[in-house]
């Protein structure tokens, strides 16, 4: 006998919530139609293993998709084949299909951060079909038109291409941050030199070993003897003067400066807020680029050092009434001590969050972000709310084109810990090896999610209690005890 399944599915794929279906990191696209053919022998004896065919609707091309039942949720043999349903794909995940089958299709998402390396549509290309779902522009570098000019080039791809690359944009947020070095690239700090930090407005050029700052109040707030931490610590000073609105730094950890990196400072090893606390989340700078997002119709807006659950609820009316036909999602990023004090109530009132361990690596001492990383993990998982884990996952590619074990160590971890989506940041906006780095996430994250899924089939499930009442109490138990079931089911079959 022979069964057929035609796979069609609405071109936004949607993640189930409570209060809203909102999709996931995928975004509209017009991908192709594929039916797929499940063949097994009419003879109960035959030693023939089934087939699944992949066919292009008639057209006379096909395939083999799989030819053994493990790659099936459900084994072939038995009656789960609908003859009228579809479902659409795009064609990373039709690719994925006839290499892997349904089992294997990678679930966690890749995010890659678009900048100088990757932002021509080859580049983009190249990064849609190894495996890229979101695109993020930052908007602490570019300007507006180099930004449209990516977006457009991420719609013509899913037009042209068939691919469902989703667009998010990052706010760049009200912390202390460097200028822009003069318009170069970077600035190396050596051993033992002394920079200047200064709020001043310099013409240029400016003097050597100068750095602009963008935040006002920066001299008052700084002491001698403090720390100044430059992007979470790639290059350390020590404050030796203040003269007016300069600050005189001592470099003692060497490194390379890049512009607009994120700055703070330390006394008496904890973090000096002050006045930067009392900064707003959204600076007049944010509110600018979130019309420039919506106008462009972005499918995610992330923002920075979210400090409360108002603020994201403020930015969700106002997006509502300045897009009402919109669908835009709002991503909190967590990566300051306030986003940790509130993260429960922030992470509630927002589509989903991300773990922007840069930022908050400077704000709480190191040995505590892998905590903090797992408990903002399992609060998303407890609430139903997509997770982002990103910042230097793979900081090592990019100069070199293989990454340390420690990394990959460290994205399987994130994958284990069932993040929904990783993120490149460096390593595919400025890298020299864009594609290896995706392709690294790519296959350690399907190679965990494997191991997770076999480690699973033979684990009995916990699930957390949802039920408020007696009667919805013993739905649950029943709805569980049928999942077990089917859980044990699977195993025996396979």
């Amino acid at each position: 006998m022979s069964q057929s399944l035609h796979i069609f599915t609405p071109s936004n794929l949607t993640f189930p919530k409570p209060s809203s279906n909102r999709r996931f990191l995928v975004t509209t696209f017009s991908p192709k139609l594929i039916s797929i053919k499940a063949s097994t022998s009419s003879d109960p004896n035959s030693s023939t293993s089934p087939q699944v065919l992949i066919s292009n609707n008639g057209t006379g091309a096909s395939g083999i998709l799989s030819s053994t039942p493990q790659d099936y949720d459900t084994p072939p043999s038995q009656s789960i084949f609908s003859d009228s349903s579809s479902i659409e794909v795009d064609a990373v995940t039709e690719a994925e299909l006839k290499e892997n089958g349904f089992r294997s299709t990678r679930r966690t998402k890749l995010v890659c951060t678009i900048g100088p390396a990757t932002c021509e549509f080859e580049e983009l290309e190249a990064l849609a079909v190894g495996g890229m779902n979101v695109a993020r522009i930052n908007m602490c570098h570019g300007t507006r038109e180099w930004h449209k000019r990516v977006i457009e080039r991420v719609r013509r791809l899913n037009e042209e291409k068939g691919f469902a690359v989703a667009i998010m944009m990052d706010t760049e947020g009200s912390e202390i941050r460097m200028g822009d070095l003069g318009g170069a690239s970077s600035a190396k700090a050596e051993d033992g030199e002394i920079w200047t930090f200064s709020v001043r407005a310099f013409d240029s050029p400016r003097p050597e070993r100068t750095v602009n700052v963008n935040y006002d109040g920066f001299a008052e707030d700084v002491k001698a003897g403090d720390e100044l931490l430059v992007d979470g610590g790639m290059v350390r000073f020590e404050v030796i003067e203040k003269i007016g609105p300069d600050v005189k730094c001592r470099c003692t950890d060497p490194g390379l400066m890049l512009p607009r990196a994120n700055l703070t400072f330390w006394r008496d090893g904890s973090l000096v807020r002050e006045r930067n606390a009392m900064l707003p989340t959204i600076s007049s700078k944010d509110w600018l680029d979130i019309d420039f997002g919506i106008a462009e119709g972005v499918d995610f807006i992330a923002i920075s050092f979210v400090k409360s659950a108002e603020v994201i609820n403020h930015l969700k009316s106002y997006i509502a009434a300045r897009s009402r036909d919109s669908d835009i999602a709002v991503i909190a990023k967590i990566e300051s001590v306030d986003s940790l004090k509130n993260l429960e109530e922030i992470i509630q009132a927002s589509d989903g969050a991300m773990v922007a361990r840069g930022d908050l690596g400077a704000q709480i001492p190191l040995e505590q972000v892998p905590s903090a990383q797992q408990n903002i993990v399992q609060i998303c998982r407890q609430l139903n709310k997509p997770v982002i884990v990103a910042s230097q996952l793979l900081e090592s590619m990019i100069e070199y084109p293989t990454p340390t074990r420690a990394e990959v160590a460290d994205v399987s971890e994130a994958v284990r810990q069932r993040a929904d989506a990783l993120m490149l940041s460096g390593e595919s906006a400025m890298g020299q090896y864009p594609d290896k780095a995706l392709a690294v996430l790519r296959s350690v994250s399907v190679r965990i999610e494997k191991w997770w899924r076999e480690e699973k089939c033979h684990e009995a499930m916990e699930l957390p209690v949802v039920g408020s009442s007696f009667s919805d109490s013993i739905s649950e138990e029943i709805c569980s005890s049928a999942a077990k079931m089917g859980m044990h089911t699977l195993v025996l079959v396979l």
